[in-house]
């Protein structure tokens, strides 16, 4: 790979990227998107043989493909910042350094993954894990499954194991029926929401609902779960968790930008506390595509001079805004959920931490200078959030290289690092 230069560098082609990239390029500036993804649309326009990408999707990609000014590249990993407005970047042919002017973080988020008994069983996945499974074409037809955890993405999920030909058991949500309740009354202030829930309906739902265990020997053959006060076993072949989704804000961090919390902080410009540096989409707060889309159009924007388009999207980002709360409220964990794992339930999966060897410590790096927790293929970023939940620990601060990488890219970054 070669080195780049570029006006507006944008990293991540989901949603608010491709709104991002759009939007600046209509100043006639370049614009380059950088995406670990092999397609462009980030996790929620996840592309794959078993997808059919909605209409909004298509319609964006085929945008930004149009604009000669954009030049996207995907399956693309950032390494680290290598002194002013440069990123060193690792893609499959090489390594490679882009010298920007301003720069768009549209990060995203990942999967919080909470530890019970049995969920490293095969067969146990995350939710936004197993509908990336299913996009790719995994068969699931006839296959029980249970789906668990907390967030509007447990129905998307479920739609999706119906279209592939399985047969969902039980969708569990550990948020109360009185939230619920109060959240759906709300709906009609978001019309597409609104359809949109009636569209996702599963008879199979349940509030109050949430997993205690998942059994098998092999793989998964059963779990138990509580729903209320009443606790029933249920069979099924794949279980599919997730309690909500996390900002990636290492490479913000690393960059020195402001968080609040627990996500890049960002002004009514989608500035960040950085100059030059604009952060919009999940990186800055879970709020959904229609909010991603409306925070990178008005990055893009803004990061370009274009104040007068960017302040015209402003109400409708509020809107969404006001969703977002609405769902953070409706879907807040319940603390019971922290006492699910046991000691010596797994916590670090790739390297066969259990939380009874992590009890104690006070933070994420002394319990790393104890132990191998976060050193596996994941570099800490399922079970250091798993544990931050558990424990309480605060933020750990990210370490160079941001992701495992080849000799090739180490040798690269010690002589960038030796030449400073």
């Amino acid at each position: 790979m070669s080195d780049l230069v570029c006006d507006v560098l944008v990293i991540g082609a989901g949603p608010a990227g491709l709104a991002a990239a759009r939007a600046a390029a209509e100043s006639d500036q370049s614009v380059l998107v950088l995406d670990d993804n092999l397609r462009p649309g980030g996790q929620i326009w996840r592309d794959g043989p078993n997808v059919a990408l909605p209409a909004l999707a298509q319609q964006y990609r085929r945008a930004v493909e149009a604009l000669s000014n954009v030049t996207l590249l995907n399956g693309v990993k950032i390494i680290a910042c290598c002194g002013p407005q440069k990123i060193l970047y690792e893609a499959a042919t090489g390594s490679g350094v882009v010298d920007y002017q301003t720069l768009i973080l549209c990060c995203g988020a990942r999967e919080l993954l909470l530890p019970f008994p049995g969920w490293t069983l095969p067969g146990v996945t995350g939710v936004g894990g197993l509908q990336a499974q299913i996009k790719q074409g995994m068969p699931i037809k006839g296959e029980r499954v249970a789906i668990a955890g907390s967030g509007p993405l447990l129905m998307a999920v479920a739609d999706s194991v119906i279209k592939a030909g399985g047969e969902v058991v039980r969708v569990a949500e550990q948020a109360s029926a009185m939230r619920l309740t109060a959240f759906a009354g709300g709906l009609w202030r978001w019309p597409v929401k609104l359809r949109q829930s009636f569209t996702l309906f599963n008879r199979h739902y349940r509030p109050d609902s949430f997993v205690l265990e998942a059994i098998g020997e092999q793989r998964l053959t059963a779990i138990r779960l509580q729903t209320g006060t009443r606790v029933t076993t249920l069979a099924c072949e794949r279980l599919a968790c997730g309690f909500g989704l996390v900002a990636n804000v290492e490479l913000a961090m690393l960059l020195g930008c402001r968080l609040r919390d627990d996500a890049v902080a960002v002004d009514e410009n989608q500035q960040t506390s950085q100059p030059k540096i604009y952060a919009a989409g999940e990186c800055t707060g879970i709020g959904g595509s229609e909010l991603a889309l409306t925070e990178g159009a008005i990055a893009g924007y803004v990061a370009t001079g274009n104040q007068q388009r960017a302040k015209g999207l402003m109400r409708q980002r509020d809107k969404w805004r006001r969703f977002a709360d609405a769902v953070a409220q409706t879907f807040a964990l319940n603390p019971a959920l922290k006492a699910l794992a046991e000691p010596q339930t797994l916590v670090c999966r790739c390297e066969d931490v259990s939380l009874g060897q992590l009890n104690g410590f006070p933070d994420w790096t002394a319990a790393k200078l104890s132990s191998r927790c976060g050193m596996g293929a994941c570099q800490g970023k399922i079970c250091a959030t798993a544990a931050r939940h558990l424990l309480g620990w605060p933020l750990p601060a990210p370490r160079i290289p941001l992701t495992p990488v080849r000799v090739e890219t180490l040798a690269r970054l010690n002589d960038i690092e030796a030449d400073e």
